[in-house]
């Protein structure tokens, strides 16, 4: 194996630039004169891809730029010692320390254990200042070697520690995840800053790490022994309902690096607080605060309670939407009029069986497609009916855990007037408003202190009903009517926008949904549109399925648009990217927004405009040409369910082809020159 890293891969004491990038530069330049890479613009523009997504600079005046990229072929470290320390985003002040750490795409997992040794060294006040003091460039390789390879403990030393005395009493045991979005050093220096902490501390941890070199899973009987749980996780912690009922930690990854100390600290607090933040999932949990969020920011907090909503609500709409559509490709337009006659002849206690909605009306001798059709459309409007139900109980669920979900749907359910009693019907901002106050109810009533025999009684029955009761009677004789008012004036006045006023509409939504591209902005426009399209008997003209087109044709331009970039000028896309765009071709034809988010991530002032710009011209343009949908998802594979189809075309070919130009400029004008050599 190529050696890691090599004295002609050293800088002490020198002078690299003012800011980090020019320290990155000049790190760089020395892989391409000790021969490690013959790409060294693509290494420059993948470790600052990787340091736009968060700082790299550590507590204690180091710095680790990092990515993985296929500019090197074997992992490669150079170190600098910088004179006077650069900015790298850490909050105790600049870096003096600096490893640029670059990792081959597709390393196998022995270079990145490699990298793993490496990072928890960096946590380790001798190696530093090991680092610090060194007088040459080759101390610093035998030290990084030192780390790499430690050389076996004595067995003098292995026998006293087997012999030590057995009957200490037990330590207090916690287990802990890390995850960083590269799985390369944040990763194993939270876990190894952790693991210090608690020794400090005198407790057991036990750490899983998901990072990139893979992770053993935590053991159960581990879990089942822990008194809490920490999650320092810059990303979505695989399988965390193993922990469920556990106090927890929540936090970035970074703060594990800096401030393991506290984390542990923490823990051992919650350990005996019963009204602790725990994992979601068991009753105890519900009981308690119900959030596993400690430390998050109200609008963070915000962000994740409605995103939660709609991810459950988008299986309904998708499921239920696309049957309907499937029903209109079989058997016509017209069998939403037999549903209607159907249902306006049935009172609400005497509702019809499912011959009465459509099959006994459409007989299987008539013809066997309109026979199914008529039960594709059946399934597909009842799981319609169910979007704004789901949409605010999972919105109460993400603020109070499961006992949130009966009284969120029920709310859902009086948003839409599922029964029919003639309640105020105030749709999707209905159940929103009713999701949250659901939620916030639900949360404050889990948080009273009961005798210990009415706890297992709270999730299931006290709280549920108590919040139906309270935030049902306020929806129904406060809130209702006024947001039903505000609803009915929001669709008479879509009903009056048509020329410039529609394109103009079209245009914002082309924005909101490529803005942040599945997330709440995205999400809004969209479930603004779905709960339009609900009415399925409404005519081709409708402002409401002209909206669905928009936003549908608006939301798959950025993936098609990075994917055609990336076929037009490969050279200013990386390997990941340009592999990442063969996947996306597929994402955007079936309406898949998110496709463009690792692009995103990477240049996000480069692309998010430029998508924005595309998605905001096949808006528009959708609203001119007066194209409709009846599908609330699908992409191209819903074509049948189109009214205008040569306008869906230009719309969306249009955009694509605006963005696609707008992120080849963008990249093509600020495109890195070659660094100069050190």
């Amino acid at each position: 194996m190529t050696q890691l890293i090599t004295s002609d891969l050293v800088r002490l004491d020198a002078q690299l630039g003012s800011d980090k990038e020019s320290v990155i530069r000049s790190l760089a330049g020395l892989l391409t004169d000790a021969g490690r890479t013959d790409d060294v613009a693509q290494l420059i523009r993948d470790v600052l891809a990787r340091e736009e997504t968060s700082p790299t600079g550590l507590k204690g005046g180091i710095a680790i730029p990092h990515c993985r990229t296929s500019a090197v072929s074997a992992p490669t470290l150079a170190f600098a010692r910088v004179a006077p320390p650069v900015d790298f985003g850490a909050k105790d002040g600049p870096a003096d320390i600096v490893f640029l750490i670059a990792a081959p795409d597709g390393g196998d997992a022995v270079h990145l254990q490699i990298l793993t040794k490496l990072a928890r060294a960096l946590v380790k006040p001798a190696f530093t200042e090991g680092l610090r003091s060194a007088t040459s460039a080759d101390e610093v390789v035998a030290l990084v070697d030192g780390v790499l390879n430690p050389a076996p403990a004595p067995a003098a030393e292995a026998s006293a520690a087997a012999a030590a005395p057995a009957e200490a009493a037990p330590r207090r045991s916690l287990v802990a995840v890390t995850a960083c979005p590269t799985g390369i050093a944040h990763t194993y220096m939270a876990a190894e800053a952790l693991q210090a902490a608690a020794e400090r501390a005198g407790v057991d941890i036990h750490v899983e790490t998901q990072g990139s070199a893979g992770s053993t899973p935590l053991a159960a009987s581990t879990i089942a022994s822990a008194s809490a749980v920490i999650l320092a996780a810059d990303v979505g912690v695989r399988d965390k309902a193993r922990f469920a009922g556990l106090p927890v930690v929540a936090s970035g990854v970074k703060r594990a690096v800096d401030d393991a100390d506290g984390m542990i600290a923490d823990a051992l607090r919650y350990a005996d607080d019963p009204a602790a933040p725990r994992v979601a999932g068991t009753a105890d949990a519900a009981a308690g605060h119900g959030s596993d969020e400690a430390n998050e920011s109200w609008g963070a907090r915000t962000r994740r309670i409605l995103m939660t909503g709609v991810s459950y609500m988008i299986p309904f709409v998708a499921a239920g939407g696309l049957l309907i559509a499937l029903s209109f490709l079989l058997g016509g337009y017209d069998i939403t009029n037999v549903f209607k006659d159907v249902v306006a002849k049935n009172s609400p206690t005497n509702l019809p069986d499912v011959h009465e909605l459509g099959l006994k009306h459409v007989p299987f001798d008539s013809g066997l497609l309109a026979y199914v059709a008529s039960i594709l459309f059946i399934i597909g409007k009842t799981a319609f009916a169910f979007f704004v139900p789901a949409l605010a109980g999972y919105i109460a669920f993400a603020i109070a855990d499961r006992p949130g979900i009966a009284p969120g749907f029920i709310m859902g359910g009086l948003a839409t007037d599922v029964m029919q009693f003639g309640t105020p019907q105030t749709g999707f901002i209905g159940a929103i408003v009713g999701g949250v106050l659901a939620g916030l109810v639900a949360h404050w009533i889990a948080g009273r202190k009961v005798p210990s025999w009415a706890r297992g009684l709270m999730p299931v029955l006290v709280i549920p009903l108590l919040t139906t009761l309270v935030v049902g009677t306020i929806m129904l004789t406060l809130l209702g009517t006024p947001i039903s008012h505000l609803m009915t004036s929001l669709q008479h006045g879509l009903k009056d926008m048509s020329g410039a006023n529609a394109v103009l509409l079209g245009i914002i939504l082309g924005l909101m949904m490529a803005f942040d591209m599945g997330g709440p902005l995205n999400k809004v426009a969209y479930a603004f549109a779905a709960t339009g399209i609900g009415a399925a008997s409404l005519a081709s003209d409708a402002p409401e399925l002209k909206i669905m087109a928009a936003v549908m044709l608006a939301g798959m331009v950025p993936p098609l648009a990075l994917a055609l970039a990336t076929v037009v000028r490969p050279g200013l896309f990386s390997l990941a990217e340009r592999e990442n765009g063969k996947a996306a071709w597929l994402l955007g034809a079936s309406f898949i927004t998110e496709g463009a988010i690792p692009f995103a991530a990477a240049d996000p002032l480069r692309v998010i405009p430029s998508v924005m710009l595309g998605s905001a011209v096949t808006g528009g343009l959708s609203e001119l040409f007066g194209v409709s949908l009846r599908a609330p998802h699908g992409g191209i594979f819903v074509l049948f369910a189109v009214d205008g189809v040569l306008g869906f075309a230009v719309a969306l070919a249009a955009g694509t082809a605006v963005a696609a130009l707008a992120v080849v400029l963008l990249k093509s004008l600020s495109r890195s020159p070659e660094p100069a050599t050190v």
